[in-house]
């Protein structure tokens, strides 16, 4: 019996042994194969994209409750970057009172915007937000850079900061076009 015990003992000893060493040469050492070398990298530049275009006219629309008269009727188009010699801001088209209420969901998504300091983009979602909804703008200039909350209010899109202040309102003038003004007065489209 204690010849076995002695064998045993051995044998365990040998297998720890033969664990601890090393069959995995370190890292850096000459016996072990050769490093890779790292592939070549083009120079990085970064430059300033465009803005992004301006916003097309809206679509001409007819009101299918007018009787036909037989007589052809142009709509004028206004141009938010459109200014006098004196640099006064454009009168954005008034608020439509009239049609069915906007709904949260027809107003929902991704928009261009062009306001009188520039274009950029805001994305409208269902997120619950201090003042209505969760609103994220990008790159959008003065006030506008504040809004961060949105809401239906009738046939208007009310666009707010993060206190839930009101920064700009917008009325839907065409399909996935919405024309107003901030608080401060100047012209504000959002189109798709």
């Amino acid at each position: 019996m204690t010849r076995m015990m002695k064998t045993g003992t051995v044998l365990a000893v040998m297998l720890i042994a033969a664990g601890c060493s090393r069959s995995v040469p370190e890292f850096g050492s000459s016996s072990g194969p050769a490093p890779l070398t790292p592939s070549p990298t083009p120079q990085v530049s970064a430059n300033r994209l465009p803005p992004p275009p301006p916003p097309p006219p809206p679509a001409a629309t007819t009101n299918p409750s007018t009787p036909a008269t037989g007589t052809d009727t142009q709509t004028a188009a206004l141009d938010p970057n459109a200014g006098s010699a004196a640099g006064s801001t454009p009168t954005p088209p008034p608020a439509s009172s009239g049609g069915a209420a906007l709904s949260r969901n027809k107003v929902l998504g991704a928009y261009k915007v062009t306001t009188a300091g520039g274009n950029c983009q805001i994305i409208l979602s269902l997120t619950k937000w201090s003042g209505g909804y969760r609103a994220a703008s990008r790159g959008c200039p003065g006030a506008v850079s504040d809004i961060s909350a949105w809401d239906v209010s009738g046939n208007n899109v009310v666009l707010k900061n993060s206190s839930g202040s009101q920064v700009a309102s917008v009325a839907s003038s065409g399909d996935a076009r919405f024309d107003g003004q901030t608080n401060g007065g100047e012209a504000i489209s959002l189109y798709r």
